[in-house]
């Protein structure tokens, strides 16, 4: 068992539902104020990633993140961090490719609640952060969990894209997924079975505890209706 690769996959999950989870939610609530053009367009942009092949993104990503690139060449002048071929560049890859699977479930949670709740938050004197964090964010939370545990499980399992852009460099990019790759090609069996079976109790019992939560009664739904 690669235990190095397993915990860079958990730390690389992490990282990316827990910054794409606020990020989804602040673009949600901004294009409910825009236009249904730009709403519409937003998300065509961004669900992208659900159709195209993983190798397409990667290969985007590799020439516009290298340091042939003119942003990648940037990046490593002022930080010396190379956004290819490195933690930060895997990191970056999630963050792009797993758009979609934490931003759609909360865009259509979002989506459920009422007009008329959001006005009447208003008549009441609260403010539109005060509905945000009072009336839509309790409202919208299977939303927001389902966001989550997409995202993160997404990203464990994730191989084209991460293989692409990070490579295989043990401890820095060398991800759970790859590790079962190398132990296929060489014919380890039984080291790709159990890393195999790691990743798939992983996802099972976090998909279990997931749908325990979601499918337990919205106490503030409840009383709204």
């Amino acid at each position: 068992m690669d235990w190095q690769a397993f915990r860079l996959s958990i730390e690389l999950a992490l990282l990316t539902a827990l910054l794409l989870i606020p990020l989804g939610i602040i673009m949600t609530y901004w294009l409910q104020t825009q236009s249904r053009l730009v709403n519409q367009s937003f998300q065509v942009v961004f669900t992208l990633p659900l159709v195209l092949p993983p190798t397409v993104i990667g290969y985007y990503l590799l020439v516009g993140l290298g340091r042939g690139s003119w942003l990648g060449n940037y990046v490593y002048q002022w930080t010396h961090i190379s956004l290819v071929f490195s933690f930060a560049g895997i990191w970056l890859a999630s963050l792009l490719f797993n758009i979609p699977f934490a931003w759609l479930p909360i865009l259509r949670a979002f989506e459920t609640i009422p007009q008329d709740l959001k006005d009447a938050s208003k008549t009441c004197g609260l403010s539109t952060w005060q509905t945000l964090l009072k009336i839509e964010l309790p409202l919208a939370w299977k939303g927001i969990l389902t966001g989550f545990i997409m995202t993160f499980t997404h990203t464990l399992g994730e191989f084209g894209v991460v293989l692409m852009v990070g490579g295989n460099i043990p401890n820095e990019t060398r991800t759970i997924s790859i590790a079962i790759y190398d132990q296929m090609q060489t014919l380890q069996m039984d080291q790709a079975g159990a890393m195999a079976l790691m990743l798939l109790l992983v996802s099972f019992v976090t998909i279990l505890v997931t749908q325990f939560f979601l499918y337990r009664p919205n106490h503030l739904q409840r009383q709204v209706t």
